[in-house]
């Protein structure tokens, strides 16, 4: 559905920082399913940990808050010129690490749209295990 240059028109972050790979399914403002493909060539890797390689909890968040940002992306005003999201609160639970070579599935569905932002549920997997469960707020400004 979008491939990485469509994200990228998408989304302001970009290497290192851009978590997702490509989004798979999208409904507007109600569902988007994105995935993330993890490699040994991560920068992070190098730093947590050496001997036994770990995703960092904080990236994950990362990449659930870039797949919700999708949610919101309109092509005729690409979010990176018109509009700004701050990630207002964060409240979540990591259930099992996540490891160079996993690709990790990131579903998120609005909770509740409100006319300045937005609350959303989001669930990563990787491996067919739930890896961490998310709520998370937005505050969307325009122009």
């Amino acid at each position: 559905m979008f491939d990485i240059e469509a994200i990228q028109k998408a989304l302001p972050q970009r290497y290192p920082f851009l978590m997702i790979d490509r989004v798979i399914e999208l409904e507007p403002f109600k569902k988007v399913v994105a995935i993330k493909n993890v490699t040994i060539n991560e920068g992070f890797f190098s730093g947590h940990f050496p001997d036994k390689p770990v995703m960092p909890g904080v990236l994950i968040i990362e990449a659930m808050a870039q797949s919700a940002i999708m949610l919101f992306y309109d092509s005729d005003q690409a979010v990176t010129e018109n509009k700004t999201f701050f990630l207002g609160s964060v409240k979540s639970r990591f259930l099992n690490p996540v490891f160079p070579g996993d690709q990790i599935k990131i579903t998120v569905l609005v909770q509740k749209l409100i006319s300045s932002g937005s609350i959303v549920e989001a669930v990563a997997e990787a491996g067919g295990k739930e890896i961490c469960r998310a709520e998370l707020g937005f505050m969307i400004k325009h122009g």
